[in-house]
């Protein structure tokens, strides 16, 4: 009797473990938005920090095995990994993950990407064909995604099902509460002059309506030159900036020149989770983003 008792509880134990998902994200933000809506039924490892640039990562044997036991794997497309991923995809040999399986989420096609490239020229640098990939910077994209991913959560384990969309509801809740929030507490950025070190904030400038008006990057993802930071010095001179933004995972060198030479504020941007100490998950990326931006306004 005793055995026979041992026996269900596994079964009942096991049937349990495998309803619960095992979610593969590889970056900080779409593993904080899975934590949000899976809570205890999920286990969620990051295959990235936010330290570091997602577009250079290795497939090493340790992402493989995780990925090897992934049930879903949350990334965000468009271009962003494809130096790493379909390697990984390979040599995991998942099934479930693979393009076009039902594991298979990719973020950016669940929102509009701008920045779109009319040509497609290597030669100008890091271009990615399918346009921005870097939608995490607005949170409206953020609440898109949700609704995917929270969609896509429960047609993989319909035994949490319920479960899944009462945590979608609930961060829905709290998350249009907060957007609301940081959209009042940032009306006074609208309109303000910025430089970028790199391209990638589109979406977050379209969102509070910064004015992007230079680049310190000449070609996308590659160093600007002496003659390129000159330029944008002279260019700043007939379109004044108040800051030149860069993420905190670049090298400051290039945002530190040009403030030498003038008299703009430097903002080091957490851009993911992890960027800083204080952004922790997706509710405090933003308030420090938003923060730090209002930090430099003033100055």
């Amino acid at each position: 009797m005793r055995f026979l008792f041992i026996i269900v509880f596994l079964s009942v134990f096991s049937a349990t473990v495998r309803a619960d998902l095992t979610i593969f994200a590889c970056e900080p933000e779409w593993a904080s938005l899975s934590e949000e809506l899976g809570g205890d039924k999920v286990s969620v490892f990051s295959a990235t920090t936010g330290l570091q640039d997602p577009h250079y990562i290795q497939a090493r044997p340790s992402l493989i095995a995780k990925a090897r036991r992934a049930d879903l794997l949350v990334c965000t497309g468009a271009e962003l990994e494809s130096g790493w991923l379909p390697l990984l995809q390979a040599k995991a040999g998942n099934s479930v993950i693979q393009t076009g399986a039902s594991g298979y989420f990719m973020a950016s096609n669940y929102v509009r990407l701008i920045d779109i490239p009319t040509s497609l020229d290597r030669s100008q640098g890091h271009i990615h064909a399918a346009g921005n990939p870097h939608i995490q910077t607005s949170p409206l994209n953020i609440m898109k995604v949700a609704q995917a991913l929270s969609q896509r959560m429960q047609e993989i384990d319909r035994v949490n099902a319920v479960f899944y969309q009462q945590r979608f509801d609930d961060f829905n809740q709290r998350w249009q509460a907060a957007i609301d929030k940081w959209q009042q507490q940032a009306a006074p950025l609208k309109g303000v002059n910025v430089v970028v070190q790199h391209n990638s904030w589109g979406y977050l400038f379209d969102w509070l309506g910064l004015k992007k008006v230079a680049v310190l990057e000449a070609k996308p993802g590659v160093p600007p030159t002496v003659s390129d930071l000159n330029n944008t010095l002279n260019q700043l001179k007939t379109t004044p900036a108040t800051m030149v933004i860069h993420a905190a995972y670049q090298p400051s060198k290039a945002s530190d020149w040009l403030v030498d030479k003038t008299a703009i504020t430097s903002v080091t941007l957490p851009f993911t989770i992890g960027g800083n100490e204080q952004s922790k998950d997706l509710f405090s990326l933003f308030d420090n983003t938003i923060q730090r931006l209002l930090d430099a306004a003033k100055q």
